[in-house]
């Protein structure tokens, strides 16, 4: 085979190796809307290190509460803030105004 064959090859061989883990890990943000006294739609696929913005278009004061412990993001009308996930598991959700306001994060490890 010729040189240039060979480096060809060399190529088409290079296209073929996988994409390390890392560049397709990386954190994304995510929006979750509080309004008319319920938390929105949550992302399917949240993993460690994603960030939540959670945005309150309701005219009632609001928190995002991890029951766990692992956020507490107080939420008056009209505001947003924003957490990053720590870790990974079901993380169960409330507003500490309004029980009857739940939740559940999905999160999966990076």
């Amino acid at each position: 085979m010729s040189r240039r064959g060979l480096l060809l090859l060399a190529a088409s061989a290079a296209l073929l190796l996988p994409v390390p883990s890392s560049a397709a890990a990386a954190p994304h943000t995510y929006t979750i809307v509080l309004d008319k006294m319920k938390f929105g739609a949550v992302p399917p696929s949240l993993h460690v290190g994603d960030t939540i913005v959670w945005v309150n278009r309701d005219i009632f004061r609001h928190t995002a509460t991890a029951k766990t412990g692992g956020f507490d993001v107080d939420l008056p009308a009209k505001a947003s803030a924003k957490t990053v996930l720590k870790k990974a598991g079901a993380i169960a959700v409330t507003c500490k105004f309004h029980p009857g306001m739940r939740a559940t994060l999905k999160v999966a490890p990076r």
